[in-house]
């Protein structure tokens, strides 16, 4: 990523959480995408602590990734977030896309969520 792209994504991401927080009753889901994994956690910003987690480095997940590609990878990381936050008793969340498009794997993530049951 060079440095004007980055610069550009922190900026959206700053525009975007002077709107975006994660309350104890809808917390933030919260993505986070590098060239080889996506991560993505609901956060309760009124507390500051992370509720539950999922990312493509899960060892839970490593056996089901292999051989797929990175938006497959993503859509199973969504539904395995959502079933993590159903577990946890989390139905609503606020979606922070993070200062990225909302397109390709981000998009994909989203989707698997929905499909896991989280409203946003």
């Amino acid at each position: 990523m060079s440095e004007k792209s980055r610069i550009a994504r922190k900026r959206r991401q700053y525009r975007m959480r002077h709107k975006i927080s994660g309350t104890t009753e809808r917390p933030r889901l919260n993505i986070f995408r590098s060239l080889d994994n996506i991560y993505a956690q609901v956060i309760d910003d009124v507390a500051g602590h992370t509720l539950v987690s999922a990312s493509t480095i899960d060892k839970e997940l490593a056996s089901e990734l292999s051989g797929k590609n990175k938006a497959e990878q993503a859509k199973l990381v969504g539904q395995k977030v959502a079933e993590r936050a159903k577990a946890a008793g989390i139905t609503q969340v606020v979606f922070d896309r993070g200062g990225f498009i909302y397109h390709g794997r981000v998009k994909a993530l989203a989707e698997g969520a929905r499909e896991g049951g989280l409203e946003f």
